[in-house]
């Protein structure tokens, strides 16, 4: 190990790496991502409407229920 400054460059060289790899393996979901948006457009499906089913599936039953309800509010209250 190599120590520059008190800093194992060893140790820096093996995050970086490791976060440059998974960068790459992010890259190559995101493209993966938008190719079954893209199949899901073709077959006559919104995007933005699906992103946002996906998003309120992330969240647990009590926390879906309350920003749907504050979403509610919030169009009753503009006149939506």
């Amino acid at each position: 190990m190599t120590d520059v400054g008190g800093i194992s460059s060893d140790l820096l060289q093996s995050f970086v790496t490791r976060i440059e790899n998974l960068e790459e393996e992010k890259a190559v979901l995101m493209a993966d991502i938008r190719e079954v948006y893209s199949e899901a457009k073709a077959m006559g499906f919104d995007g933005k409407t699906i992103r946002h089913l996906i998003s309120l599936r992330k969240l647990d039953g009590a926390d879906r229920e309350q920003q749907e309800a504050l979403l509610d509010l919030y169009k009753r209250a503009l006149g939506m």
